[in-house]
C-alpha cells in the first residue's frame, strides 16, 4: 500500500485545500489508462482526475438530480461518514486552529477514500490475473490444475485477507466506483465490495480460470473481460440446453455401444471428456455463422491424453458425430474378417483421416470438414494441418482466414513436452504461414500414460507454451458442459474477431487407461478410486436439466432410445462391408486430378523441355529489375550482368536453370511455392528472388511474379528456423492442390533429420497407409566440400533405406516401365549433375499423371563450377530428363577397348571427369553419371554395362562406405549384371561421422579416391 499512500500525498495540498471549501473532500479514480502486462504499475489517478471530481461534486452539491444516480450514491454516502460539526459551516467561520484540524482530519478522510478506491482496483486487477490459480477445474476434485496447492495471497479466500489492501470487513457494504477495466457492474457504475468480491469469484474462481492479461493489447484484453464479467453473460435458453443434451448423449452413447459390442478391442475412447464431442460442434457451428464454410481437423495420437489421448481416444467418437462420418463405415473397421483392398498397407482405424462435406443442421449452411491422417507421433500432425489451411485459404483467395479455418486438439503432456507445439505456433503470425487463428482444444485428463503432470513438465499448466504468442487460455472442468460450451462459443468468436490463436484446456479425466485393456490402478491408485466413484457427465447434466423443468425422464430416455436405435441399425448394416476401402478415408481429395477408381489417367509423361523463346524470356527477367525507381545492390547488379551475359549465349548454371523450371511452370497456370530458411537470397548467395532496394526499407520486388502478364503466383518465402514444422507445413501445403510444385529447401541438408518424424511417418509411408499421394519437393544441398561433419551429407543413405524397391529382383520391362516405376515407388530420389536435368526433373514433377515425393541432393560448389553449366538446347522443346548421363567420350567410341567403367552421382563426376583428363585415360575409362538413384534404372544401367563387356565395373562415391549410396546400389547392380561380374567399391572408409572436419584430411582422402578410381591393377587378385 505503500506506492497508494505515496499517490495519495501527492495530491493532498491543494486538492484538498479545494475540496474542504465544499464541506467535503474526495477523490476517485476515474478513466484510468489501461496498462494490461502483468506486474505493469498503472497511473490510477491525476490532476485532472481531481479537478473532474470537484466539478462533480460541485454540480451534485446544487442539484444532485443533475449527476448519475451512481454519482448521487457515492457523494451521499461519503457525506453520511464525514462529522456532523463540519458539515455546511463555511471555513472563515472556524477558528484557525479548528480549520487546521479540519484539514488534517479532512486529509486523512480522503486519503482514506483515495486508497480505498485504488485497493479495490488493484483486487479486482488480482483476480483477473490470478482468480485461475483457486479455479474449480478438476471434475475429480483432487488435483491442482496448476499443480500448486497453494493460494496466491492477494485473492481474498477469507475476510482477513481484506487486510493485504488496508480494507476490513467494515468496508464490504461500502459502495465503490468501478474502473473501466472490467465489467462486473454490468449496468451499474458502482457496487459495494461484497458484491464485487462475489462477482469475481463466480468470473475467475469457479468453473473456468482465464489467463488473458499478459496480451499486450488493451482492446482484446477488454473484450475478454467483457465475454466472462458481465453479470448472468452465462445463461443458456432451454432449446440450447436441450441440444447440448443431445449432443451428450450422442457422445457417451456412441463410447457405451463400441463398449458392448467390441469389448476386448482398443477404441480409445472418449469416456470422461464426453463433452469434447458437444464443445467441438459448439465451435463449429459458431464459426459457421461467422461465415466459416470449411474445417481442417487434426487430432494428433499422445500419449498425453485419455487413453492414448482424446484424440485418437476420442478419434471414432469425432468422426461420427462431429465429422458425421456414415456409422456402418466406422463399424466396419472392427470386423476382423474386413479384407484389405489393394490400395496400400493401410493403418489402424484410430489414425485414418477423412472427408466430409454436409449440411450443419444448427444452421442449415454447407460445411466442408476434413480430419487429417496422423501418425502416432506425438503432434506431428499440427504443422501439416496448418500448411493445408493455409493452401486451403490461398486458393480460395481467402486472405483473412473467414471461410476456412482449423481446430487442432491435443493432449496435455504432449502440448507440454513436444516442441512441434512450439514450433507451430510460431508460424501462427508469419506472413507466409498464418492461418489467422486456430482454436487449439487440450485434453487434458491430467496424465500422460502412466505419468503424474508433476513429473511431466515444469510448468503449471500444459499450456503454457501457448502464452509466448498471446493466445489467450481458457481452463474449463469438463463437467460443468454449459461452462465448456461457453467458452466455446468464446473461443470462436475471439478467432473471428480479432484472427488469432486461441487455446482451451478442457481439464477432465480417463475414465480407463491407456486403452480399454490397460490397467491405471498400477501406477494412479487414488484417482481410479475417485474415477471409479464419478457419476458421468451425462447423467449429472440430465438430472440438471430435470430438477429445473427444461425435459423431463421421457423425453430423456426417449433421446438415449432413438440414438441406440441409429447405431443398432448401422451395425446391421456394417455387416454387409466385406472390403476395407482407404480411399474411402482419405483426407485430402483430388478432384479430377484421378479416374473415378483413384486410378492415374494415364501412365505418360510428356517431354519437359520448353520452346527456345520462353527459355530466352525467361532468361531476360531473370537479369533485370522489372520495376521502375529501385535501386539494387552493386553486388547484385555484377550477378545480373553476368546471367544477362549467360543468356545472350544460351547457357544456364544451376540458380538460372531453376529460375526456367519455375518460370516455365508459372507460365502454365502452375502455382508454385519456394519455402525454407534464407530460400529468397539461397545459402550459398546464388538464388536472389527477392530483390530489396537499397535506399527504402522493406520495399522489395520478386522479378518472377512480373514474368507474364496472366502468370500464376509465386511464393518465395524464408520460413522460421525450424525444419520439423516448416517441412511438414510445406507437406500439408501440397496435399491441397495437385496442380502446384511446392518446395521446401534446407539451409543444409543435414538439417533435415531435425524434420525426421515428416519424412518417416508421412512423405515416405503417406501414399501406402493413406492413400494420400503428394508431389513435395525437397532441396537437401548436398556434397563432400570440407566443410565438416555438419555441412557435408544429407544422408541419402537413410532416403535410400526407405525405398519400396526390391533390391532383388530385377523388374520386367515394358513400354511404360519409366513412368511405371515412378508410379510404384513410394517417393523419387535424384543427384543431378547438370542444370538442364535439374530443370528436367522440377518439371517432370507436375507433367506426371500422379504425385509423389521428390527428393533433390543440390549442390553447393557446382552452384559456381564453369563446367556445371547447360545450354538451351538441353532444355528445349523435345528434350526430357536424363535418368542416367552415359559417357559420350572417346571411350564411347571404342567401348571394347574401355578396361574400367566407373558408375558415380552428383559432385564427384566432376572430379573424375577432371583427374581423367590429367591422366590421360578417356579411352580407357568410361564414366557413367546415375541422376535418378530411386528408382533404380535398371533398363538403362544393363545397356551400358552391357556395352563395355571387358570394363572392370566399380561405384565411385565421396561419401564414406556406410553413408551414401552403395549399400543400395550394390545388391541392385548386382542383380542387374546377374552375379556374373563383381562391382567394386571406390570412395571413403566407413565412419561414424560424414566428414571430417579437417581440410587437409578431407583433400587427401579425395585423392586417395581418385587414385584408386583410375588404378586399373587396384583389384587384380581380389574376390568379391
Amino acid at each position: 500500500m505503500n506506492h497508494l499512500r505515496t499517490l495519495t500525498a501527492k495530491f493532498k495540498p491543494q486538492t484538498v485545500k479545494r475540496l474542504t471549501r465544499h464541506h467535503v473532500v474526495m477523490r476517485s479514480i476515474f478513466q484510468t489508462r489501461l496498462y494490461s502486462v502483468s506486474g505493469t504499475p498503472e497511473p490510477f489517478l491525476n490532476g485532472n482526475h481531481s479537478s473532474y471530481l470537484e466539478e462533480m461534486y460541485c454540480a451534485w452539491h446544487a442539484n444532485p438530480k443533475s449527476v448519475h444516480e451512481s454519482w448521487d450514491k457515492f457523494f451521499q454516502t461519503f457525506i453520511a461518514s464525514a462529522p456532523l460539526d463540519l458539515l455546511n459551516k463555511p471555513m472563515g467561520s472556524l477558528p484557525a486552529a479548528v480549520q487546521s484540524q479540519n484539514r488534517t482530519q479532512t486529509s486523512a478522510q480522503t486519503s482514506k477514500l483515495i486508497e480505498d478506491h485504488l485497493a479495490v482496483q488493484t483486487l479486482i486487477r488480482t483476480y483477473q490475473i490470478r482468480g485461475h490459480h483457486v479455479a474449480q477445474l478438476d471434475p475429480l476434485g483432487i488435483l491442482d490444475a496448476d499443480l500448486d496447492s497453494s493460494i496466491p495471497s492477494d485473492l481474498i479466500t477469507s475476510m482477513d485477507k481484506l487486510g493485504i489492501y488496508g480494507l476490513d470487513e467494515s468496508d464490504l457494504d461500502k459502495v465503490f466506483r468501478l474502473p473501466t477495466t472490467t465489467f462486473i457492474g454490468g449496468s451499474e457504475p458502482a457496487i459495494s465490495l461484497r458484491e464485487i468480491l462475489k462477482r469475481l469469484e463466480n468470473t475467475y474462481c469457479r468453473h473456468i480460470g482465464l489467463e488473458f492479461m499478459f496480451i499486450n493489447d488493451v482492446e482484446q484484453c477488454q473484450w475478454i473481460r467483457q465475454k466472462f464479467e458481465t453479470p448472468d453473460i452465462l445463461k443458456f435458453t432451454n432449446q440450447e440446453k436441450k441440444r447440448l443434451l443431445a449432443r451428450l448423449v450422442r457422445s457417451t452413447r456412441f463410447e457405451e455401444f463400441l463398449a458392448r459390442k467390441w469389448s476386448s478391442e482398443k477404441r480409445f475412447g472418449v469416456e470422461g471428456c464426453e463433452v469434447l464431442i458437444p464443445a467441438l460442434k459448439t465451435i463449429i457451428d459458431v464459426s459457421i455463422s461467422k461465415g466459416i464454410d470449411n474445417v481442417i481437423m487434426g487430432m494428433p495420437h499422445s500419449y498425453a491424453a485419455i487413453q492414448v489421448s482424446h484424440f485418437n481416444q476420442g478419434r471414432l467418437n469425432v468422426l461420427a458425430n462431429v465429422i458425421r462420418k456414415d456409422l456402418e463405415q466406422i463399424f466396419c473397421q472392427f470386423d476382423p474378417k474386413l479384407e484389405a483392398s489393394e490400395e496400400g498397407s493401410g493403418d489402424v482405424k484410430y489414425h485414418l483421416g477423412v472427408y466430409h462435406e454436409r449440411i450443419n443442421r444448427t444452421n442449415n449452411k454447407h460445411i466442408t470438414m476434413s480430419l487429417m491422417a496422423n501418425p502416432s507421433h506425438l503432434e506431428a500432425v499440427n504443422p501439416v494441418v496448418q500448411g493445408k489451411t493455409k493452401a486451403v485459404q490461398f486458393y480460395r483467395g481467402d486472405t483473412t482466414g473467414k471461410t476456412v479455418m482449423s481446430i487442432l486438439l491435443h493432449g496435455d503432456a504432449a502440448f507440454a513436452g513436444q516442441g512441434i507445439v512450439y514450433e507451430t505456433f510460431h508460424l501462427s503470425d508469419l506472413p507466409s504461414y498464418t492461418t489467422h487463428g486456430t482454436i487449439h482444444v487440450v485434453v487434458n485428463n491430467q496424465i500422460g500414460f502412466t505419468t503424474d503432470p508433476r513429473m511431466a513438465r515444469s510448468s503449471p499448466y500444459p499450456t503454457d507454451v501457448a502464452r509466448v504468442v498471446n493466445a489467450p487460455i481458457f481452463h474449463v472442468n469438463s463437467d460443468d458442459p454449459e461452462a465448456v460450451i461457453y467458452v466455446c462459443k468464446v473461443a470462436a468468436e475471439w478467432r473471428n474477431t480479432f484472427n488469432k490463436d486461441v487455446v482451451i484446456d478442457l481439464v477432465c479425466y480417463r475414465k480407463r487407461g491407456h486403452n480399454e485393456m490397460d490397467e491405471p490402478m498400477f501406477t494412479q491408485p487414488l484417482m481410479y478410486k475417485q474415477v471409479q466413484q464419478q457419476v458421468p457427465v451425462l447423467k449429472k447434466y440430465a438430472d440438471k436439466l430435470m430438477s429445473e423443468g427444461v425435459l423431463t425422464l421421457q423425453e430423456y430416455e426417449e433421446e438415449v432410445a432413438v440414438y441406440d436405435r441409429i447405431c443398432e441399425e448401422a451395425f446391421t448394416r456394417a455387416k454387409d462391408e466385406k472390403i476395407l476401402e482407404i480411399k474411402e478415408w482419405l483426407d485430402s481429395p483430388w478432384p479430377g486430378f484421378f479416374t473415378q477408381s483413384g486410378e492415374p489417367k494415364s501412365l505418360t509423361c510428356a517431354p519437359t523441355g520448353v520452346s527456345g523463346e520462353i527459355l530466352q524470356h525467361i532468361g531476360n527477367g531473370a537479369s533485370s529489375v522489372p520495376v521502375e525507381d529501385f535501386t539494387i545492390h552493386s553486388g547484385l547488379s555484377r550477378i545480373l550482368r553476368g546471367r544477362a551475359e549467360m543468356v545472350k549465349n544460351h547457357i544456364v548454371d544451376w540458380a538460372l536453370a531453376e529460375y526456367m523450371a519455375f518460370g516455365s511452370l508459372l507460365k502454365e497456370g502452375i502455382y508454385v511455392r519456394l519455402s525454407g530458411q534464407d530460400v529468397e537470397r539461397g545459402t550459398f548467395s546464388h538464388r536472389h528472388h527477392v530483390l530489396h532496394d537499397q535506399d527504402v526499407d522493406k520495399k522489395t520486388c520478386v522479378p518472377m511474379n512480373h514474368l507474364w502478364p496472366d502468370q500464376a503466383p509465386y511464393t518465395v518465402c524464408n520460413s522460421s528456423l525450424s525444419e520439423f514444422g516448416v517441412l511438414g507445413f510445406e507437406l500439408g501445403f501440397a496435399m491441397a492442390n495437385p496442380n502446384a510444385l511446392v518446395c521446401w529447401e534446407a539451409q543444409f541438408g543435414d538439417f533435415n533429420n531435425t524434420a525426421q518424424c515428416i519424412l518417416d511417418q508421412f512423405i515416405s509411408s503417406g501414399q501406402t497407409k493413406w492413400v494420400r499421394h503428394n508431389g513435395i519437393v525437397l532441396l537437401l544441398p548436398h556434397g563432400m566440400e570440407g566443410m565438416g561433419p555438419e555441412h557435408s551429407s544429407a544422408r541419402p543413405e537413410r532416403f535410400l533405406q526407405m525405398c519400396n524397391e526390391d533390391s532383388d529382383v530385377y523388374p520386367e520391362y515394358t513400354e511404360d516401365f519409366e513412368v511405371k516405376q515412378l508410379f510404384d515407388c513410394n517417393w523419387i530420389i535424384v543427384n543431378c549433375s547438370t542444370p538442364a536435368n535439374y530443370f528436367h526433373v522440377l518439371r517432370r514433377q507436375i507433367l506426371l499423371p500422379f504425385r509423389k515425393p521428390l527428393i533433390i541432393l543440390t549442390p553447393k560448389s557446382l552452384l559456381r563450377h564453369l563446367e556445371a553449366r547447360s545450354h538451351f538446347d538441353e532444355m528445349k522443346t523435345g528434350t526430357s530428363f536424363q535418368r542416367i548421363i552415359p559417357d559420350e567420350g572417346l571411350a564411347a567410341q571404342n567401348p571394347d577397348d574401355v578396361k574400367r567403367l566407373i558408375f558415380c552421382t552428383g559432385k564427384v563426376y566432376y572430379e573424375l571427369a577432371k583427374e581423367r583428363i590429367n591422366r590421360k585415360m578417356e579411352k580407357e575409362v568410361a564414366i557413367i553419371r546415375l541422376e535418378q538413384i530411386s528408382p533404380f534404372p535398371f533398363d538403362l544401367l544393363k545397356v551400358e554395362i552391357d556395352k563395355y563387356p571387358n570394363a572392370e565395373l566399380i561405384w565411385c562415391q565421396e561419401e564414406h562406405k556406410n553413408i551414401g549410396y552403395y549399400d543400395y546400389v550394390r545388391p541392385r547392380f548386382r542383380v542387374t549384371v546377374q552375379f556374373k561380374r563383381p562391382v567394386w567399391y571406390v570412395g571413403r572408409d566407413p565412419s561414424a561421422a560424414p566428414a571430417t572436419g579437417n581440410k587437409n584430411t578431407h583433400l587427401t582422402e579425395l585423392q586417395d579416391m581418385l587414385d584408386v578410381s583410375f588404378n586399373l591393377q587396384a583389384f587384380e587378385g581380389m574376390t568379391f
